[in-house]
């Protein structure tokens, strides 16, 4: 009988251990300063503004996308990312990318877009009127 304890004990341990583990690998923070960025080398989301007079570029032969981001600050970053460019990345309002910077670039993992609202618009004439 104290060996179901035994073993019902090192299951519950091991869970504990393993939960702790990934909590720890899929807390990301979110950073707006992009000088805060280039001295981490912990996995972060940056939300920045693309630099349209950089444009970006694309290789496909290796699949990388590449553009600059710019903070609220001013202060740019090149990005990296080894993956397709999304649809709506040309009428993005602002880009979240997570990812780490290193070998002066941030090497991003993940791009999210948000687009300018169609509504908002309507929601200022309808204001102003």
């Amino acid at each position: 009988m104290k060996n179901k304890y035994i073993v019902g004990g090192v299951i519950i341990v091991v869970f504990l251990a393993v939960m702790a583990y990934l909590f720890t690998k899929t807390n990301i923070s979110y950073e707006n300063d992009f000088a805060k960025i280039m001295s981490t080398h912990h996995t972060v989301r940056a939300t920045g503004a693309w630099v349209k007079e950089k444009s970006y570029e694309i290789d496909r032969q290796k699949n990388i996308f590449i553009f600059y981001l710019r903070d609220a600050e001013g202060n740019e970053m090149k990005v990296v990312y080894k993956g397709t460019m999304p649809n709506n990345f040309e009428s993005s309002s602002s880009v979240v990318v997570t990812g780490k910077y290193k070998n002066g670039y941030f090497e991003a993992s993940n791009i999210l877009t948000k687009c300018p609202s169609k509504y908002q618009a309507e929601y200022k004439e309808q204001s102003t009127s």
